[in-house]
């Protein structure tokens, strides 16, 4: 009687736990949606660090500072 008790208990926590992926799934549709947008867009071989800014941009030019450096107003 005990194994039909656990059996019965392992199928109750599956379906909730289906239940709750599922309410969660539709809740946060629109959101989902969007991210696994980006993904499939996103380059996998691209690596973040790997890109170099541009050495100097106009703002940069003009305020005489370099390009990794922090930006101080002056006032």
């Amino acid at each position: 009687m005990g194994k039909s008790t656990a059996t019965k208990q392992a199928v109750v926590v599956f379906g909730a736990l289906a239940f709750g992926w599922l309410a969660i799934e539709l809740a946060f549709k629109p959101f989902l949606d969007k991210f696994r947008t980006a993904i499939d867009k996103s380059d996998p071989t691209l690596d973040p660090d790997d890109v170099v800014a541009p050495a100097n941009s106009d703002a940069d030019a003009d305020a005489g500072a370099d390009a990794g450096s922090p930006q101080i107003a002056h006032h």
